[in-house]
């Protein structure tokens, strides 16, 4: 099992050469680096990039992750997938300049995936975060909204769901200065996004949740729900509301179980470094 895809600046640079060997030679600033994943930024002709390499989870993770009843990451695939779905639909994310697969053995599989860097950007979160004390232009809050609604219903009606969902994961494109009339926002950090013919209510459920709880904390009003949900799904708000009534009595007992896990995760580091 083998795939090689290259576009410029790689096609020139990697000519004749192992695009394999070639892009684990690549300098940079390392972000992440784990057993058999690593992630780093690098530059090319004064622009930046950000590359994945996978080097396979092996067999022992495969299984821990089939037994949890979570499909496993196997390499760069699944975000190389997402990100030729996402554009297809018409969803704002990242453009990929190389892609390559090799490794029969799906423990051992060696992939990278590389995509240009995405500057300046703001993500949502950051952006969102002073929004209680300070609030945007409404136009401008309105339209972010709009917009968030309506890349997650093309994603979910396109067949893809994220599983890191989040306001974290959307980018602000800062430049020229954001208005409501040329908002662009790119969805990032696809790795663990599943690409089917039709999205399965309950991944779609699990996506809103993450992303309804990411945006407990921003000053969001009961309007500003009730437009998501009028965009996402489409329908007259009254029909909307009675028809999915129990995704969203899911959804604020999900947004709970999240908080406490987040509080359990990082709870203890906040408090240690405010000492």
């Amino acid at each position: 099992m083998a795939a090689l895809i290259l576009h410029p600046p790689f096609t020139r640079l990697w000519a004749g050469q192992d695009a394999f060997a070639a892009v684990e030679a690549l300098p940079g600033e390392i972000f992440r680096a784990l057993e058999g994943r690593k992630t780093l930024r690098t530059e090319i002709d004064g622009h930046g990039y950000f590359v994945k390499i996978h080097r396979g989870v092996g067999w022992k993770e495969i299984a821990k992750n089939l037994i949890s009843l979570r499909l496993p990451v196997l390499g760069a695939e699944n975000e190389w997938r997402a990100i030729t779905r996402l554009d297809a639909l018409g969803v704002g994310t990242m453009r990929a300049v190389a892609y390559g697969m090799r490794g029969a053995n799906p423990a051992r599989r060696h992939s990278f995936l590389i995509t240009e860097e995405l500057t300046p950007t703001i993500d949502l979160e950051a952006c969102c975060r002073d929004w209680p004390t300070t609030p945007p232009p409404p136009a401008l809050k309105h339209a972010l909204i709009r917009r968030v609604a309506d890349m997650a219903r093309r994603m979910h009606e396109g067949g893809v769901n994220h599983r890191d969902f989040y306001l974290c994961h959307f980018l602000l494109h800062t430049s020229p200065a954001p208005t409501p009339a040329a908002l662009r926002l790119s969805l990032i950090d696809l790795h663990r996004a599943q690409v089917r013919t039709h999205t399965p209510r309950r991944w779609r459920d699990k996506d809103l949740a993450g992303l309804y709880f990411s945006a407990q904390e921003i000053g969001l009003t009961r309007r500003d729900f009730l437009r998501f949900i009028r965009v996402y799904f489409g329908h007259p708000l009254r029909t909307t509301l009675s028809r999915e009534a129990a995704l969203f009595a899911a959804l604020e007992r999900e947004s709970v179980r999240l908080r406490a896990r987040y509080l359990r995760k990082y709870a203890p580091t906040t408090a240690q470094n405010q000492k």
